[in-house]
Formats: structure tokens, C-alpha cells, sequence
């Protein structure tokens, strides 16, 4: 009963701080719209907060390592907090991706406190059904984050205060619990190389995938407010992204398991290449058009993480997995560094549909390298199980090893 109860505390601090962080980056786009930021600023705070996030990831292992699990989620969570507050303080869009440093930060942090507590919790027994809802947890908590930002204004105390309470919030459910904090893991060792030696395509993949999802999130309301698309409306924009994800993720996986996975990739990179096409088109199909398109967008391109990681997996020991995962998030993180102040740029210079022409540029280079990466070697006769692999922290591989092994 004890450990049903510290799973609890944990999804619900889960559900608290996405709402909370994930909501940042789409009201800091839409306000700094209101705030007649240029489209090279807002890209900016995409890339701050992915800056953030990698420090965050880097650093919180080490935190826990001195200070515990408890007081390190505190840390992170004050980051955001005061991250979010000082939004109020000043409308300099450079003191801004300052403080979405702070905020990619609590992020990764806080993800990699609730992974590392869930994974030392989790048994034989309960790995399956803790991981099942953690995903749908996240997940939901995404898509939810995404609609709360259409009843905040913008640019307003009110809304950015709402966010930090939530932050703020996610803190109660993993302080107040009885259950004893578990023992710290040791940090996983940081070895980029080791990522391109299992996989060259994998890397590629995270970086692609990265250059996909952090331009969107990040730089998306500037799209959808360059199209026509109203505040609320913007935000059932980045909903049905999302929502395109979650619903992939089932189909992907079963043709990942059954087929070679690097033409799954490529063939996905085809239809994401499509999909780019398809919502630029759909910028003059009115509103539920480009409602539609976001879908079909996040369709053919969340999943491209996940395909790329199993990848990667086929091809390592038992004994290189957690770091392994350690390495990706680690490419996928310098992919989503740069890619929104560069589709921020591209939009500035050349338009809105700058944003889906670079994304789809990515994507045609994927296609080219995986065919190319086939010729250099055959496909592993054993794989690893397809399993959905959220973009969290650098420990996430310690809850993902045993379900590819299973």
C-alpha cells in the first residue's frame, strides 16, 4: 500500500509541474507576440530553456547526490518558481531567456528526481502498470498544459503567477508522503560517442526529432498567429500536435517490432517531409484545417524519438543501456538548443512557412542518411521491445532498460 501511495505522490507531482512548465513555453510565445518581441526573441526562449534543461540534466544527478531526492525537487521546483515570477518583473526579452534557464532547468531536474524515485520503487511486479501510467500521466499533463494557456492572457501577472502556484504546488505531494526517499543512484556517465557507436541513424533521429518538436512547441504560436489563429486558438494548435503524438504511438510501435526499423524511420521521415507540406497548405484552409494539419504533424514526427531509440538499443549490451539513453537525450538536447532560434530566424526572414520548410529540409536529410546508413550494415537478428521514450532527463533509460529487455 505504502509504495501504491509514493506512486501516487509522484504522478501527481508529475501532472502539477507539467502543467506548470509545459504551459511556459507557449505563453511566453504568445506574449512576447504582445509584446512586439521580434520573432528572433521569441526563438530565443525556446532555446534558453533548452539550455536550461541541459544544465538541468547534467546538474540534478550530482544534486541528489548531496542534498537527497526531496530537498533536490525542492531546488529544481524554486528555480521554476522564481523563473516564472520574474516574467512579471520585466518585459526585456533578453532578462527573459534568463529566466527560461531557470525554467529548462526545473524541468530536467525535477524529472530526473521523479524518475529516479520511481524507478528505485518499481518491482517486477509493478514496472509494467507504473510505467503505463507514467506515460499516460505525462502525456495527458502535456496536452492539458497546451489548453490551459487558451483561458490565460497574455503577458499578464495574473497568468504567470498561476503557473508558479502550480510549480509551486507539484512540491506538496512528493514532500508530504511517508514513503521513505530510496537510496541515490549513481549519476550515469555522460558519453556522447557512445550513442553514434551504437547508431549513427539514432543520432541523426534524436536530433531530427529534436529540431521537429522544440521548433513547434517553441515557435509554433508564432506560426498559428501569422496564419490567423486567435489565442485561444493557438492553443488547441499545440493540443492537437500532441494529441497526433499520443495517438502514434501504439501503431509505430507495432510496426517498429515488426519490421526493419530504419525503414520505419525513413518511411516516417517521408511522411513527416508530407506533413510539412500539408500544413503549409493548410494555412488558407481556415481553422480547422490547420487544426487537422498540427495532428497529422505531430503524427509523423513525435514518434521519431522513440523509433530512433529502439534503434540504437538493438545494437548496445545490457550493461550500456542506461548510458546509452543518458547519450541521446544528450544529442537531443543540442538539437532543441538551436533549432528554435534558427526557425525563429528562418520565419523572420522568410515567413511563416520558414518554420515547416526547415523542419522538412531535416527530415530529407534523415531520409538520405538512413538510406546510406543501410548499406553499411544488416539489421540485428534480436531486438529490443519498442517502448514510448519520453524526453525527460538523462535517467529515463534506468525505467526503460528492463521494459526493452522483457
Amino acid at each position: 500500500m505504502r509504495t501504491i501511495i509514493s506512486f501516487a505522490a509522484l504522478f501527481l507531482s508529475v501532472i502539477l509541474l507539467q502543467l506548470s512548465t509545459g504551459g511556459v513555453g507557449p505563453l511566453d510565445a504568445i506574449s512576447g507576440i504582445t509584446l512586439d518581441f521580434t520573432t528572433e526573441q521569441i526563438g530565443l526562449l525556446g532555446s534558453s530553456h533548452f539550455l536550461g534543461f541541459f544544465i538541468g540534466c547534467w546538474w540534478a544527478p550530482r544534486l541528489m547526490g548531496n542534498v537527497g531526492h526531496s530537498r533536490a525537487f525542492a531546488v529544481c521546483t524554486a528555480l521554476g518558481a522564481m523563473g516564472l515570477i520574474g516574467h512579471t518583473l520585466t518585459d526585456n526579452p533578453y532578462l527573459w531567456a534568463l529566466l527560461r534557464i531557470a525554467s529548462g532547468t526545473c524541468v530536467a531536474g525535477s524529472y530526473t528526481v521523479i524518475e529516479a524515485w520511481l524507478n528505485a520503487k518499481v518491482t517486477n511486479e509493478t514496472r509494467g502498470r507504473a510505467m503505463g501510467t507514467y506515460r499516460f500521466v505525462d502525456m495527458g499533463a502535456s496536452l492539458g498544459a497546451q489548453l490551459i494557456i487558451a483561458v490565460l492572457p497574455p503577458a499578464s501577472y495574473v497568468s504567470y503567477n498561476l503557473l508558479a502556484i502550480l510549480c509551486c504546488a507539484s512540491l506538496l505531494p512528493l514532500t508530504l508522503t511517508r514513503a521513505s526517499q530510496p537510496i541515490t543512484p549513481d549519476a550515469p556517465r555522460l558519453r556522447p560517442k557512445l550513442a553514434w557507436r551504437s547508431s549513427p541513424l539514432a543520432v541523426a533521429g534524436v536530433i531530427v526529432a529534436a529540431l521537429s518538436s522544440a521548433s513547434f512547441r517553441m515557435v509554433g504560436p508564432v506560426y498559428g498567429q501569422e496564419v490567423g489563429l486567435g489565442v485561444d486558438q493557438i492553443a488547441f494548435f499545440l493540443a492537437s500536435f500532441v494529441l497526433g503524438g499520443a495517438l502514434a504511438q501504439y501503431p509505430l510501435g507495432w510496426l517498429a517490432d515488426k519490421y526493419d526499423r530504419r525503414w520505419v524511420l525513413i518511411w516516417l521521415s517521408g511522411a513527416a517531409v508530407l506533413s510539412c507540406g500539408v500544413t503549409m497548405a493548410a494555412s488558407g484552409t481556415g481553422t480547422l484545417g490547420v487544426m487537422l494539419a498540427a495532428g497529422i504533424f505531430g503524427l509523423t514526427t513525435f514518434p521519431i524519438f522513440s523509433v530512433s531509440s529502439a534503434h540504437a538499443n538493438d545494437f548496445a549490451t545490457t550493461e550500456e543501456r542506461v548510458e546509452l539513453s543518458a547519450a541521446l537525450m544528450f544529442w537531443y538536447a543540442l538539437g532543441a538548443i538551436a533549432s528554435p532560434y534558427i526557425s525563429s530566424t528562418l520565419i523572420q526572414e522568410f515567413g511563416p512557412g520558414a518554420l515547416f520548410a526547415f523542419v522538412a529540409a531535416g527530415h530529407m536529410v534523415l531520409i538520405v542518411f538512413g538510406v546510406a546508413r543501410m548499406r553499411s550494415r544488416p539489421t540485428p537478428d534480436e531486438r529490443t521491445n519498442y517502448v514510448y521514450a519520453p524526453r525527460t532527463s538523462f535517467t529515463i533509460g534506468r525505467l526503460l532498460k528492463r521494459s526493452r529487455e522483457e
